[in-house]
């Protein structure tokens, strides 16, 4: 599993960011696209710079498709900034302006509703410390997703003999509308650290909640006013139970069997075809399927679970931590394939 941040860093981060972070509802009209597409202006607030993630959004949101978009930020930031301008004057909405740092790092409806990831530790951290024997294995805080990954000893299994795996969970969350609030659960095998993830069991909640309107002469900044704040609080409280029942012997117990009919499942055809048919399904570079293949090749199990640990044992070279994570989810989908998709690999040549 890929190390991240030590409890403690992740824990300071978050503060500084709790303390640094200011939300904005304004409306279009308001905003202003500046600095040859570099930045952003809000009006009655300030300049931001705009990150790669912002650009994404306000791409999508005013229709410029993705390529175009990143074209002309390169060979024309003017004609760039006339376009968004023009959308932004000319189709006028609401939306919700989320800064850190001086930059804007989320474009987002204003009916996204805020879970924070400071109020998430607060909630989790005490349940979380309640459950026996458990540790946190791997977290981290991105531009995009908090993680928290856990497991617990008192929950084993045998895949094959001497091959030990352990219960956990996943607990995932985004501050800038790159999906929900997830509790996924996560087999750890002991014998060479991998996680993966069974995405299908997870339990997730969506950032949407009441419409609030901007103000039509200046941003205005949010807040969490008693509503929200006691919205919040029944949130986190139903949050506390999800996490306490995540971790269920029913469920791991589940995946557990599954993994070891994966066993039985074995890789007929060429093994290199049969990683590049998986690349090629999930859309994985060049430097995946070499990585998957070796691994694959190094384990000497050619089965579905051979492949499966080989994708989540790669995992763990892969620099970033939002895509180490997407490949032990990853492993999970390897788990899940059909009769006829994991046909179609396994006998690959």
């Amino acid at each position: 599993m890929k190390q991240g941040k030590s409890l403690q860093e992740l824990a300071r981060e978050i503060e500084r960011q709790a303390n640094a972070k200011r939300d904005y509802i304004a409306n279009t009209k308001l905003l202003e696209m500046v600095n040859d597409g570099r930045g952003m202006a809000v009006s009655g607030v300030g300049n931001f710079g705009i990150n790669e993630l912002t650009h994404r959004q306000i791409a999508d949101r005013v229709g410029i498709p993705a390529k175009y978009y990143d074209r002309m930020r390169q060979e024309a930031p003017i004609l760039l900034t006339d376009n968004v301008n023009y959308w932004f004057q000319n189709k006028p909405e609401d939306r919700m302006i989320r800064t850190l740092d001086g930059n804007v790092r989320a474009f987002l409806s204003s009916r996204y509703k805020r879970l924070d990831n400071y109020e998430l530790m607060e909630a989790v951290l005490p349940v979380l410390a309640d459950i026996p024997q458990l540790e946190i294995k791997s977290c981290e805080i991105t531009e995009t997703r908090l993680y928290l990954k856990a497991v617990t000893r008192r929950i084993e299994a045998e895949i094959r003999l001497g091959d030990v795996v352990n219960a956990g969970i996943v607990i995932t969350n985004s501050e800038v509308g790159l999906g929900a609030f997830k509790v996924e659960p996560l087999v750890y095998r002991l014998v060479c650290e991998n996680g993966m993830i069974a995405a299908d069991h997870s339990l997730q909640k969506y950032h949407v909640g009441r419409r609030i309107s901007a103000e039509e002469s200046a941003a205005m900044e949010l807040y969490s006013d008693e509503t929200l704040m006691a919205d919040d609080r029944a949130f986190w409280l139903k949050a506390r139970d999800i996490v306490k029942g995540a971790l269920t012997e029913t469920t791991f117990r589940n995946i557990v069997d599954g993994m070891r009919e994966a066993a039985g499942h074995k890789i007929t055809g060429d093994p290199h075809k049969a990683v590049l048919e998986l690349s090629n399904r999930y859309g994985l570079t060049k430097d995946d399927s070499g990585g998957i293949l070796r691994h694959l090749i190094e384990g000497g199990d050619l089965s579905k679970l051979g492949l499966i640990n080989a994708v989540t044992r790669h995992s763990q070279d892969e620099q970033n931590y939002d895509r180490a994570t997407e490949l032990e989810r990853l492993g999970g989908k390897v788990l899940m394939l059909n009769g006829r998709d994991w046909k179609a690999i396994a006998e690959a040549a």
